[in-house]
């Protein structure tokens, strides 16, 4: 006689045994969303307060408050465009312009809910850890312009900028676009963040002119406790910009930070190292300023490459970006103030090429993809590096000259002369 009962509870017993193995096929990762949570937050620390401070540190005591209220109000603008429509343009489907662009569907979040996932993470965690990177990279741009672009100009050539140049780049590389679609290895942004703002300051710096008094006048900065206090920030807030990048809480999230820890003591060593024998004195800003080019050389490959990979890669950043310094500042004369171009623009550039070297398994990278050696690679992050570089510098500067018919770029002689804090902001930075 069949017990009915009995096979009642060995079915429920068997159910219960299946059933969180339902619930984690359906659910997000609870490690990865938790650590993903954490990097996102330590990326916005980077823009505020970060970069924020290093910059304001860098520029003279009566423009301290506008960097302060640029990087500020670039937070809060491209916040909402990326919920408007910059994720969907990012990240959405495209149809038949998919190599190039996403489309319109999600607009507004639209298909966003508490449930929706995007991998092991809630989408609306990496809604979130995405947008912290749509808002550090025209952040960075200021840089280019510091102490002379009118504040409404800056406002609205950073929301042109970050629609037509950031969105429709970084779908092409992380959202499925052209470039994904040939293979090209950017972890964390070599391409998307620092090439795209690198070269967009450097056009910037082209078309606005040099700051009055450029290289006659020094032009000393005003707060070095500020700008070591950011770069400090910056350093540790890099930890989730590379690390959060690999999407999970595993083994190439804690590569990552191995590799950008070593690259940005490589860089700000080795750029010390080279104002030494240079000038007979390291200096603090030499020193900060390395490690943020090791930082930004160091991100297109921090998911690919092993310690020897992030330590020749922090050195190298820290020799071609010391010598890209002077290039564009003592040969060119181009006031990029900041050194947006040579520190981002060429450590961006240099790092998404050595990636194609330092990925092979025998130099302690992951390897290459199946039937990919390491020429093709290579052939493959140049063709990036140059349309990158290409449409970033096109279209920033009909973006720039489009808002210079419609307001006008640049402060005037005297607007410049009696600084940005008061004529644009009616504040000062500080009280004498």
């Amino acid at each position: 006689m069949i017990n009915i009962r009995l096979i009642s509870k060995i079915m429920m017993f068997f159910g219960l045994l299946l059933s969180p193995v339902i619930v984690l096929a359906e659910s997000a990762d609870s490690g990865d969303t938790a650590w993903i949570l954490t990097s996102t937050a330590l990326v916005l620390f980077m823009t505020l307060p970060g970069l924020a401070l290093f910059y304001g540190g860098l520029v003279r005591a009566k423009n301290v408050l506008s960097i302060l209220m640029q990087c500020f109000v670039i937070a809060c603008v491209v916040t909402i465009l990326w919920v408007v429509y910059g994720y969907s343009l990012a990240f959405g489907d495209g149809g038949s312009m998919n190599a190039f662009i996403g489309g319109l569907d999600n607009l507004f979040l639209a298909n966003v809910s508490r449930e929706s996932l995007s991998g092991t993470l809630p989408e609306s965690v990496f809604v979130m850890f995405q947008m912290t990177f749509a808002i550090i990279t025209p952040a960075l741009i200021i840089g280019g312009f510091a102490e002379r672009m009118k504040f409404s100009a800056m406002l609205f050539f950073s929301v042109l900028w970050v629609t037509v140049v950031y969105f429709p780049v970084c779908h092409w590389v992380w959202g499925g676009g052209w470039l994904a679609d040939k293979g090209l290895l950017d972890f964390a942004g070599g391409t998307v963040v620092h090439i795209t703002a690198g070269v967009a300051a450097l056009v910037a710096a082209m078309v606005l002119g040099n700051r009055s008094g450029f290289q006659t006048t020094a032009m000393m900065p005003h707060n070095m406790t500020m700008t070591v206090t950011g770069a400090g920030m910056l350093w540790v807030g890099w930890f989730g910009f590379n690390g959060g990048s690999a999407l999970a809480a595993n083994g190439d999230a804690g590569m990552a930070i191995l590799v950008t820890h070593l690259s940005a003591a490589c860089g700000a060593a080795t750029w010390a190292t080279l104002e030494w024998i240079k000038y007979g004195k390291p200096s603090a800003l030499g020193t900060v300023t390395g490690m943020v080019a090791g930082l930004g050389t160091i991100t297109p490959a921090s998911g690919f490459v092993g310690p020897m990979g992030g330590l020749i890669i922090g050195i190298s950043a820290g020799i071609v970006c010391f010598y890209a310094t002077g290039f564009i500042k003592q040969k060119l004369k181009i006031d990029d103030s900041l050194d947006v171009f040579p520190v981002h623009g060429v450590g961006g550039i240099l790092g998404t090429l050595l990636v194609g070297v330092f990925v092979s398994i025998s130099l302690g990278g992951v390897g290459f993809a199946e039937g990919v050696t390491m020429g093709s690679q290579l052939g493959v992050q140049l063709t990036g590096v140059i349309a990158t570089v290409a449409y970033t510098a096109v279209v920033t500067f009909v973006i720039l000259k489009l808002v210079d018919m419609t307001l006008g770029l640049r402060v005037t002689e005297e607007q410049e002369t009696e600084g940005l804090d008061i004529n644009q902001h009616d504040e000062r930075g500080y009280i004498l």
